[in-house]
């Protein structure tokens, strides 16, 4: 990534191709192309997403690689247009430039219901992600990667190609109809070949032509198992994470804050700190310190070793009063009702089954745990950081030192984990503030585990209440209330400083909009301000919400006398055959309707999210007294599988994680502190307690879904559901650690 670091370094916004493709959308800023962002200064970018020169292709995404393998599959778009072999083509990560805007994240505010989302309703939702061109959405996040990307990288391929033709065609004299592309080459009737390389600085003074992109039927590299280019490093210890930079003359920092969440620091006393050798410096950042070292180790031992006193935390101090704010949260009104439909509240003869669900706050805890590394000189910021929003990066560090945006750089690194944690911009501020204290000097700030795990922005906890009524072995209600914090006004007001007009459609996500054909069906949400730091966690409403509906619904079969599996297919068919066909898969796949193995059980959920459709089916036996998770089956639909090993690992991955979260992943409060410090303290699941996993990718969808997080949302159902089989014991509350004892 040498030469796009000097791309960004030199600055942005100053070439002269602009970035093409898009819908006029009403408004001169939005109907305006974006400049391109790259001006090397040997090779050529014929458009914001890609460079030519001479040692081969370039293709520059602005999404974050976090390990999901979203950068080879928009880098495979580009090189399917341009006719380059895969080997030669080179990723990297574009600077913070409005030009790499997400136009998928707002496709969803037009309403509908994803799976039934009319035509129109997409076409006004392309048109209205324009407006991320102003607000420069820049994120990696809400499995939109494959779908932002899906026009523009093939077009920018396409267009690029076409260029190409059209300058090897002037400097030939011959007609661009008859040249054709292949290897990196335009090739001319009698086997004349100009290389891209040879023709790019002409191909960019070229008027880029509009040209659809080609069928599935002529694709080369979509549709495959191509290698990724990031594993090799990754699987040598020499990939560069934001925690590997290194930059002559820099220091070594890591911070201490109030681990009493928005509590004050009292007075600190740095002198043990300063006592150790090797620590240089202790700088007050007001709300808790930063030490300087020679090294990050040295670091940690001096933050730790400082004497500081905090105030008292201003929320709730404990788990238990946390609780009893959520319960008293039923007694508001529903700040969002979803999906109304029929009459819950009247009278329905049948069985009645009522239910309440638990769930915890959630730490991220990415691998890498959060860092950044500036340079402040007065004038300019550099902040070379492992971001899903480099952007917001930018305008928040830039402020946070007095500086305008334009004289701040964003170098985004590979990161080890994001999650959702890294759209979050505090570890770059902290670092630009740190760096600001030392004018001349790089600095990288590195969390410790412990100050990663006890500052986050959490999932957050929820409690659910639900009441069915089944009849004649039907679900004939589906009445449910979310008690919990919302996300998007806290958000919101920590970006924009502004509250969200309309009530926090995250709040009943995985709940109101999934595709069950029951007549009376209502879903409301109560936002609870508890205070505690919320954010967008893999998956987000729906990784809570999709254990609460799938675990419920699996009462109500119980409840009716009927198959779990066969109820589910019975409400999902008359709504969505994509969603009825990943139900049927797992029923195939993991031999449903057959005899089951002596001491186990099985679970089944399904939950829409993202677009994309998925349903599992988890295994669980008895060992002794422990239970294993053996098997797992996960079957999803995202419409067009662009890369089926890295869509396989994505859904396997979101299992994982979501199996993780439900057995072990908790966080929780005493003395208004955050208790859990460390992996020991919420674990993971190691090798030895994970399930064989078999996956089937299906492509009945009639439009594209996302891949990074709908494999999370139904594990934890599926798990508890398989635990219900086994052991006829119905788990309400996570993490299930707490109720059964599992293989580790």
């Amino acid at each position: 990534m040498g030469k796009l670091g000097t791309i960004t370094r030199r600055g942005f916004l100053v070439a002269s191709v602009a970035v093409a493709g898009g819908v006029a959308f009403g408004v001169y800023k939005i109907r305006q192309p974006v400049p391109n962002p790259l001006t090397p200064q040997d090779g050529t970018a014929l458009n914001a997403f890609l460079v030519i020169d001479a040692d081969g292709i370039t293709v520059v995404s602005g999404r974050a690689d976090m390990g999901q393998g979203a950068q080879t599959t928009l880098a495979a778009m580009v090189a399917e247009e341009l006719d380059v072999p895969w080997q030669s083509v080179k990723i990297a990560h574009g600077p913070a430039s409005a030009a790499y805007y997400n136009g998928a994240l707002l496709e969803s505010a037009v309403g509908g219901f994803d799976y039934e989302r009319a035509a129109w309703r997409r076409s006004l939702g392309a048109a209205l992600g324009q407006v991320g061109k102003l607000f420069g959405t820049q994120i990696t996040g809400g499995s939109t990667s494959m779908r932002d990307g899906w026009g523009k990288m093939r077009h920018a391929g396409a267009s690029a190609r076409e260029a190409l033709k059209l300058a090897a065609a002037e400097r030939l004299n011959e007609p661009v109809e008859t040249l054709r592309t292949q290897d990196g080459s335009v090739i001319a009737r009698d086997g004349t070949s100009l290389t891209y390389a040879e023709l790019a600085e002409a191909a960019a003074r070229v008027d880029p032509p509009q040209v659809d992109p080609r069928p599935r039927s002529d694709w080369r590299l979509l549709g495959t198992a191509l290698p990724r280019p990031d594993i090799p490093a990754k699987s040598t210890g020499t990939a560069n994470y934001g925690i590997d930079t290194r930059l002559q003359g820099m220091k070594f920092a890591t911070i201490r804050m109030s681990p009493r969440l928005g509590g004050a620091m009292l007075r600190f006393d740095p002198a043990p700190a300063l006592a150790i050798e090797g620590v240089e410096r202790v700088i007050d950042l007001g709300t808790g310190i930063a030490v300087i070292a020679r090294n990050t180790w040295l670091a940690f031992q001096g933050a730790q070793a400082a004497q500081i006193d905090w105030g008292p935390a201003p929320y709730p101090a404990t788990s238990a009063e946390i609780d009893t704010a959520l319960v008293a949260g039923f007694d508001t009104d529903p700040d969002i009702t979803g999906r109304d439909d029929g009459d819950a509240d009247g009278p329905h003869s049948g069985t009645v089954i009522e239910a309440e669900y638990r769930l915890p706050f959630l730490a991220h805890a990415t691998m890498e745990p959060m860092n950044a590394t500036a340079l402040f000189t007065g004038d300019a910021l550099d902040l070379w950081s492992p971001s899903q929003a480099p952007i917001g990066q930018r305008d928040a560090a830039g402020a946070a030192v007095g500086l305008p945006s334009a004289a701040v750089t964003v170098h985004t690194t590979m990161m080890g984990g994001g999650f959702g944690r890294r759209i979050e911009y505090d570890y770059s501020v902290l670092a630009a503030r740190v760096a600001q204290a030392m004018p001349g000097t790089p600095v990288q700030v590195t969390w410790s585990r412990e100050e990663d795990m006890t500052h986050d922005f959490y999932r957050p906890a929820a409690i659910a209440r639900l009441r069915g009524v089944v009849n004649d072995g039907q679900a004939v209600v589906m009445d449910a209330r979310l008690s919990t914090p919302g996300l998007l006004d806290p958000l919101l007001r920590r970006w924009v400083g502004v509250s969200p007009p309309v009530g926090d459609s995250t709040i009943i996500e995985g709940l109101a909009d999934q595709p069950y054909a029951i007549p009376n069906y209502r879903m409301r949400g109560h936002a609870v301000d508890l205070g505690v730091p919320v954010g967008f966690w893999r998956s987000v409403g729906s990784s809570y919400n999709g254990f609460v509906h799938e675990s419920f619904i699996d009462e109500l079969a119980h409840a009716a006398g009927r198959d779990p599996m066969a109820f589910r297919l019975d409400l999902v068919r008359p709504k969505s055959a994509a969603a009825a066909g990943v139900l049927d898969a797992v029923r195939e796949m993991s031999g449903w309707d057959g005899d089951k193995p002596a001491g186990t059980g099985r679970g089944v959920a399904m939950t829409w999210s993202f677009g994309t459709p998925v349903a599992q089916v988890v295994e669980v036996r008895d060992e002794g007294g422990a239970i294993r998770i053996a098997r797992a089956w996960v079957a999803c639909d995202t419409g067009v599988v662009l890369d089926p090993g890295i869509l396989s690992a994505q859904m396997a991955g979101g299992l994982i994680f979501g199996l993780s979260a439900a057995v072990h992943g908790q966080i929780t409060f005493g003395d208004g502190m955050v208790e859990q410090l460390n992996f020991p303290d919420t674990d993971v699941l190691r090798m030895s307690g994970a399930p064989q996993i078999e996956t089937r990718l299906l492509e009945a969808n009639p439009h594209l879904g996302g891949g990074g997080e709908p494999g999370t949302p139904p594990a934890a159902a599926a798990l508890a559901n398989a635990l219900f089989d086994l052991t006829g014991i119905r788990a309400r509350s996570l993490p299930l650690d707490r109720q059964f004892s599992f293989v580790l």
